[in-house]
């Protein structure tokens, strides 16, 4: 039984070599930016031949024409509807004071924060009298908590630069 299933595997091989042999015969010529295997159009365009690799080339996407246009201004997408400018600075008025809102409630966290934490000293508490690393974990959290504070207040901030000033 193991003398057929060998020659199967040494036939097999050997047609995936012969197989493999007959793709690599097709030669490939770049032309600037593009590729061809056309021996004819390559010579007319004084191409050169590609050797040692495989080439794969995937065709970009085409430009709309607003953007070709030089056109920089947002689009919405086709279909959506359309938004009046006092409705739009509604929103974008609402949106500032519920930023402005979440703005103070992090800020007032912030300095609650840094009170408790006592510049890296905060009071020990109960058990941790007796045990210290207790403490070291709480004061570690407690940094790693302002500093999370500290960037959820930049990004708020951040958020409401975006937005288009009051008028």
């Amino acid at each position: 039984m193991k003398i057929p299933f060998v020659f199967l595997l040494a036939a097999l091989a050997a047609a995936g070599v012969h197989i493999q042999a007959q793709a690599q015969q097709e030669r490939v010529w770049r032309c600037g930016n593009e590729y061809t295997n056309n021996a004819t159009l390559a010579q007319q365009r004084g191409c050169k031949v590609m050797e040692g690799g495989n080439v794969t080339v995937v065709q970009g996407t085409r430009p709309i024409a607003a953007a070709a246009a030089g056109s920089t201004a947002a689009r919405a997408p086709a279909g959506s509807p359309r938004v009046d400018g006092a409705d739009q600075r509604a929103r974008d008025g609402e949106a500032r004071s519920v930023l402005e809102s979440e703005l103070k409630k992090a800020e007032e966290r912030q300095a609650q924060l840094l009170k408790d934490y006592n510049g890296g000293e905060p009071e020990k508490q109960g058990s941790e009298a007796r045990n210290y690393q207790k403490y070291l974990d709480r004061v570690a959290e407690m940094k790693a908590e302002i500093a999370r504070n500290e960037s959820d207040i930049a990004g708020i901030r951040r958020e409401i630069g975006r937005l288009p000033a009051n008028r």
